[in-house]
């Protein structure tokens, strides 16, 4: 059987190496799942959770502040690439400084901070460390 193999990695490190059944991401136009033997795919990201999941079951997640997720099929293994600009896992999070945060950047009004507001909504949500 067919299985994905999904690498994250950032600039600073590689985040995440491992397998799943499934593979969803949010991509700046929508969500997207991933299947074993998928078409080849390139997608720019949004700052939301990739998601992994056995059989229906969600086993992990990654925190990706935008970046790429590339598909590669293969007769053995469909490769799923997620290059990010930054990338954590959940446990890597301090949630209660990501909610201060928010409460932060939302009393700010500015429109400038709304890429670090997602990231820190995505964080405060998310994280569990």
């Amino acid at each position: 059987m067919a299985t994905l193999r999904i690498t994250v990695v950032s600039p600073e490190r590689e985040v995440f190496s491992g397998q799943a059944d499934m593979v969803v991401a949010r991509g700046v136009d929508g969500e997207v799942g991933i299947l074993p033997s998928h078409a080849p795919m390139l997608i720019e990201l949004a700052v939301a959770p990739v998601r992994l999941l056995e059989g229906e079951t969600e086993t992990g997640k990654v925190l990706v502040d935008g970046g790429f997720l590339h598909v590669t099929p293969g007769q053995e293994e469909t490769r799923v690439d997620v290059l990010a600009e930054h990338a954590l896992l959940p446990a890597e999070v301090d949630a209660e400084a990501a909610r201060r945060r928010v409460r932060e950047l939302e009393g700010e009004g500015d429109p400038e901070p709304e890429l670090e507001l997602a990231r820190a909504r995505m964080r405060a949500e998310h994280g569990t460390g």
